[in-house]
């Protein structure tokens, strides 16, 4: 059984090195997923900041959880790129055909969203510091925003993972970033809920987006996170584990 398992753990590592590969060498996807959140904050920050009422002293402060998700929405336009190739390609036919373990192959793209991400995120951080960023969050709510945006990644990953899958064409498989990076921007995360119309608040209070903005916002200043974390995990969690279910269905067709 130990045998087994190490099997198919090394058959990921591999299936990770692989796809990390693709990423590394695809200059427009470290562009949009790093260089573009990094522009926008920059844009926010010194272009429209300073009209926008978000109640904080440094507007960054307040911005940096949305920029943190763009990121996120941004990458999974690609996620599902990759695996739409693969699946074009046979590759995943071919992998079956070798002593290698099945689901090694689609953990090796979800696993690289969660590597390529964490390293996209802590660029940013490292640049909202430099802009003037701020934070009195203590270690153990700097690992509960790291954990939070882990599982938002997972999450995001895997319903990405059902559209490179099913789609039958490019436009398809990358289309399903376009509702997702809209998330974000119809939340908390720029302005207050409050400032919007009596609709567009209604929605934005009651997406995902908005608990989990409030929650990373909350403990990256070791405020009372309150519902908003139970709220947050509550989407993430189910949300996933619909998309991995609906994902391994639709990863099984082609193994």
């Amino acid at each position: 059984m130990e045998a087994v398992k190490n099997y198919y753990f090394a058959d990921m590592r591999v299936m990770l090195g692989r796809s990390m590969r693709h990423v590394l060498r695809s200059m427009d996807t470290i562009i949009t997923v790093t260089i573009m959140p990094v522009a926008m904050m920059l844009l926010f920050v010194y272009v429209l900041g300073g009209a926008i009422q978000s109640g904080s002293d440094n507007y960054v402060n307040y911005l940096l959880p949305g920029i943190l998700l763009i990121a996120i929405a941004n990458s999974i336009g690609y996620t599902s790129y990759r695996l739409f190739n693969d699946v074009q390609r046979g590759i995943f036919e071919r992998f079956n055909s070798m002593p290698v373990s099945r689901s090694a192959a689609l953990w090796g793209h979800v696993l690289t969203s969660l590597v390529s991400n964490a390293i996209s995120l802590t660029v940013i951080v490292l640049v909202a510091l430099i802009m003037g960023f701020r934070s009195h969050a203590g270690i153990l709510q700097w690992l509960a925003v790291a954990g939070l945006l882990a599982l938002v990644t997972l999450t995001l990953t895997w319903i990405a993972a059902i559209a490179g899958l099913s789609a039958k064409s490019v436009d398809g498989a990358t289309a399903i970033a376009y509702p997702i990076h809209l998330l974000p921007l119809i939340s908390s995360a720029f302005v207050p809920t409050s400032s919007m119309p009596k609709g567009v608040r209604a929605f934005a209070e009651n997406q995902p987006m908005t608990s989990i903005v409030e929650t990373i916002r909350a403990l990256l200043f070791n405020q009372p996170v309150g519902n908003a974390i139970w709220i947050a995990i509550a989407w993430c969690a189910g949300l996933m584990i619909v998309a991995y279910l609906f994902a391994m269905r639709a990863y099984r067709k082609h193994v």
